[in-house]
């Protein structure tokens, strides 16, 4: 084993220790927060302009939407197929539900926020599986939950704990790659 020969190098070599990818992940969990609001402000400027009459609304979602094209350039510089628009989707679904979860939390109803705020946890590792090339779209299974109203006469699946799927795969390495806290 090589000695360190400075407290540069020590910092380096941690550094390069804590990367999985040469991406920088934690910066670029952070962005695709900040991406995911930009998703929501575009949806509320439409929302705002119909609900107001206000066609100034209208006119600044394009601003808008400029600054989210480019802050997801950053994160997907290519991409084959619709994966820029499918990860763009799974972004705002999972800020979505994120919100749907606050509010299920804030209202007392813990165990539906708790289920919420996991699928939307969910979508977030498949943004990061798919733009990281660890999943297409032949990975993704949808699973009937039995918290979900039922049609009639349909049978109520048993809720299963999560299964070695590469869902849990991908969270695993989230958990462990992705990390804003590494600085």
């Amino acid at each position: 084993m090589e000695k360190i020969k400075s407290v540069k190098e020590f910092v380096e070599k941690l550094d390069s220790a804590k990367k999985v990818n040469p991406k920088d992940l934690s910066s670029d969990q952070d962005l695709t927060i900040g991406i995911m609001n930009l998703i929501s402000i575009e949806e509320h400027l439409m929302f705002s302009g119909a609900k107001t009459g206000k066609t100034e609304f209208y006119d600044l979602i394009n601003e808008v939407r400029e600054q989210r094209k480019l802050m997801m350039q950053k994160i997907i510089p290519s991409y084959e197929g619709e994966v820029w628009c499918i990860s763009k989707h799974l972004l705002a679904s999972s800020m979505r539900l994120f919100e749907v979860g606050t509010k299920a939390l804030a209202a007392g109803n813990k165990k539906d926020a708790y289920d919420l705020f996991d699928r939307s946890y969910n979508l977030y590792c498949i943004f990061w599986g798919l733009n990281m090339g660890m999943i297409n779209g032949t990975d993704v299974k949808w699973v009937k939950s039995k918290n979900l109203p039922q049609e009639k006469g349909e049978e109520v699946e048993e809720e299963k704990s999560e299964p070695d799927t590469k869902v849990s795969k991908l969270k695993a390495w989230v958990k462990n790659a992705v990390n804003c806290c590494i600085e």
